[in-house]
Order: structure tokens, then sequence, then C-alpha cells
């Protein structure tokens, strides 16, 4: 099986080629690195040869915030690492490239194509002494040529839900070959321990979603739009998708009947849709404003939508509730839901659509907790809306706070784990 895959990997290499330029003339790929992911000529390591190198491939932007508290932890704890990470959204890149100037031994590469030629060169020029895959990036040649080598090799945060786990099945000798290359398996959830199971992975542990872990310091989220919403009412509807903003609208109106300066922001789970969604506004007759980085609200303005990357966890500082996107539309349900723990972890009451199929784990917990409720159209999202706006945010501390303790413990776990890769 595995020729037939690097068969198949080497003959659309040239076809992979065409569609990543493609990508970049629709501003999907980064302009300047996109040949980072297919020629091995744009490499170029940049390593010091005198410390450990650990490889996190985080494929997009949720799972490279997750790491990010267990690379600071290992820092910690040992004196020689350094790091690289690898991702291949733009949006993830973007991320990185943030974090970069407050670490100086971290590295970030996009990932090369899953081509046993790339492959083989990336290895040889970064030579990683541990390489750790985040949630469910699964690349054959990559993995096969990482034993080659006995490379330590581990996952994180290992999710396979009953869906991947099913197409696995199609292929079961050859994914079980694949999953038993991993030196540790540590999963998300439930599920995916029973399904890793299943694919016959060794040293198999479940701690808890490593999500949960992050440390989120609200003296580095205030600015100046904080000190303008906290004298309106408003309310953050984020990560949303195609036909969830006529949702956020409509309530919006309902509101209105209630709140009159009510302020609704919007947060597209794609900032390209910006245009599409203030236009929508105008179709509604509402005044509203595309926020971009480092501009301020504008009086008079009912609808925020925001057109920059990483302002997520600033907006649910400010908010007393959210509506959380990728969850309201029937098309979505076997892929729906967005990551709803920095919102928790930031006190915010979570409303959600019935299809979070990818977090129901996630969600199922935050309920238990009473921190999120489901809802099923605008008229029950303004009902709680309403209630929710007449109460303090500081109601969520106590429960935040056991959330932010379970995550202490989740990568406290975690760090042990990956230590031992590194005596």
């Amino acid at each position: 099986m595995i020729f037939i895959y690097r068969f198949l990997t080497i003959f659309f290499y040239p076809i992979f080629i065409i569609l990543i330029y493609f990508r970049k003339l629709l501003n999907k790929e980064d302009h300047y690195r996109y040949k980072e992911k297919i020629f091995p000529s744009n490499f170029s390591p940049d390593k010091d040869n005198n410390k450990k190198l650990i490889w996190f491939h985080a494929a997009s932007i949720g799972e490279v915030q997750s790491i990010f508290p267990l690379i600071q932890k290992l820092n910690d704890e040992k004196k020689n690492l350094e790091f690289l990470i690898t991702t291949v959204t733009l949006s993830a890149g973007n991320i990185v490239k943030k974090k970069l100037n407050k670490y100086k031994n971290i590295k970030h590469r996009y990932f090369p194509l899953d081509v046993n030629f790339l492959i083989k060169s990336f290895l040889n020029k970064w030579k990683p002494d541990l390489i750790i895959f985040v949630d469910s990036e699964i690349w054959p040649n990559l993995i096969f040529e990482i034993k080659k080598r006995e490379i330590p090799v581990a996952l994180i945060n290992g999710r396979i839900t009953k869906k991947t786990f099913n197409k696995w099945m199609l292929v079961s000798k050859f994914a079980k070959k694949i999953f038993n290359n991993f030196d540790l398996c540590l999963a998300a959830s439930k599920e995916s321990e029973e399904n890793l199971r299943k694919l016959n992975v060794k040293n198999l542990k479940y701690f808890g979603n490593i999500k949960f872990s992050g440390k989120i310091k609200t003296d580095d989220l205030i600015d100046k739009n904080l000190e303008i919403l906290k004298e309106k009412t408003f309310w953050c509807a984020a990560s949303t998708h195609k036909g969830e903003e006529i949702v956020c609208l409509k309530t919006h109106l309902n509101l209105k009947k209630i709140y009159k300066d009510i302020i609704t922001i919007i947060i597209p789970r794609h900032i390209n849709r910006s245009i599409e969604i203030n236009q929508l506004c105008k179709k509604y007759q509402l005044s509203s404003q595309i926020l971009n980085d480092k501009e301020f609200i504008k009086d008079r303005n009912e609808i925020i939508i925001i057109n920059s990357f990483g302002t997520l966890s600033k907006f649910y500082n400010y908010s007393k509730s959210v509506f959380i996107g990728k969850s309201m539309m029937k098309e979505l349900e076997k892929v729906g839901g967005q990551n709803p723990i920095e919102a928790a972890k930031l006190g915010c009451k979570i409303y959600h659509g019935p299809y979070v199929y990818n977090f129901k784990e996630i969600y199922d917990l935050l309920k238990s907790y009473e921190i999120s409720e489901e809802i099923y159209s605008d008229k029950e999202l303004s009902e709680k809306l309403a209630r929710d706006l007449k109460n303090s945010k500081n109601d969520q501390n106590k429960i935040t706070n056991s959330i932010n303790d379970m995550g202490q413990k989740i990568l406290n776990s975690t760090t042990k784990e990956i230590s031992k890769f590194l005596i």
C-alpha cells in the first residue's frame, strides 16, 4: 500500500505545484514563502547543532495555539532546546509569525508536501531529535521515513473521530502500520482514545484536551476599543460562516427592541468575507463598520465586522456572551463546530447551533459546567442574550478557574511524557 501511495504522490506532484501557485493567486498561500511547500531549495534550515530540535507539526490555527503553553513549559524546564513549527494554512502561519517575537529559539516553516523526496530532503536538512504531530495530521511518507531514521515520534491531542476512524478502516492494515510507528499517543478525548486503541497504537494515554491548557494574560488583551465598549451594551458572534450572519443580524434587531444602543461584533471565520457581510448589513438597514487592525470603533455603528487576524481573544475578553459559528447551517452537520475553549477560559457564556460534530465532547463538558447552551433560532438566541446582558461577567469566574486548573493538570502530564524523550 505504501508503494501505491508513494507512486501517486510523485505522479501528482506537478499538479500539486500548479495548485499551490493557483492558491497563491487566490491569496490562500504566503506570496513569498509558498515555495517552502514544494521545493527543497526553499527548506532553508536554521538550527543550533548544540541544542536538541523538537519539530511540532500543527496544521491550522487551533493546533498552533495549543502547543505554545507546552513549548513555554519545556523551555522553562530545559535549557538546551529549540523548536521548529510547521503549519499548512496561511492563517496558522500568521499566528506563529506574531509569536516569534517572544521566543528566540522557535523557527517556522510551511509544511512540505508529503512526497517522498521532499520529506527526505526536509529531514536531512533539519535533523530533528523529536517529532510531534498535533491533532489528526497524519502523513504516511513522513511517518515511515521518520521511523526508518529511528527518530522518536509522538501524536499529542490525537483526535480520531468516528468519521475519521471509518475512513482509516477502509485501509485498515495500512492504517495500523502507520499508527503503530508512534512512540507515544496522547488522545484528545475518550472517543479518540478508543479509536486509537483499535488502530493498534502503543503507549496510548488520555489526560484531556491540551487546548484547555493555554494561559491567557488578560492584561495583554486591553486596548482603546475596550474603553469604547465599556460604555456600550454589546455581544459577540465569532467564527461565523456564510448564512450565520443573517441569524446574527436578526438577533441584533430583536435585541434592539430592548437595548436601543446594542452593538453586535461579528468576527467571520474567513475575514475575506468582511465586505460581503457589510453589504448584508446594508440590506437590513443597519449601520456597520469594517474594523481593520489598529483601528478604533467609531460611534453610531451598530454592527462591527472584524477584519484582522488574532483578535478573537481580545473580543472574548470584552464580552459577557458569544455565539460561536460553524454550528447553525444544516450543510455543516458532519463538519460543524469551532473551538469554544478560549471563550470559556475568558469567562464568556457560549451559545452555538446544533451542528458541532468536531467539538462535541468539549461542548458536552462545557454544558455540564453550564457555560455553553445550544440554540436553534435567532429568537432563542435573542432571549438568552437579553437575559445575559443584565448580569455581570464576574458570575463566570469560579467556573473558569476550575477549567484553568484542569488545563494545568493536562499540561503538566503532557510535558512529563514528552520530557521522557529528551533525557
